[in-house]
């Protein structure tokens, strides 16, 4: 992948990175990495950039690179406990 402009540069800096991870899955982050969407498909993912894009007043870019998750995608394990339910 290419680095490739989708909107213009915001002033304020903040991007938002559309790509994959190192394994396929396709990822939205911000460059603050306080905002991360994992999706099924490119254009799902490049959807929701544009209209996050458009609340935070960024610009949306296609990472050159592999995107790093943040949250884990790996399975809860046995001696980990799952978070209580909200009543």
């Amino acid at each position: 992948m290419s680095s490739e402009p989708i909107s213009e540069p915001d002033p304020s800096g903040l991007v938002i990175y559309v790509g994959q991870d190192r394994a396929g899955h396709w990822l939205v982050q911000d460059s603050m990495r306080t905002l991360e969407g994992r999706f099924i498909s490119y254009a799902a993912a490049l959807h929701y950039a544009q209209a996050e894009r458009d609340i935070h007043h960024a610009s949306v870019e296609i990472a050159d690179r592999p995107l790093t998750p943040v949250v884990s995608f790996a399975a809860v394990g046995r001696d980990e406990r799952a978070l209580p339910r909200a009543a």
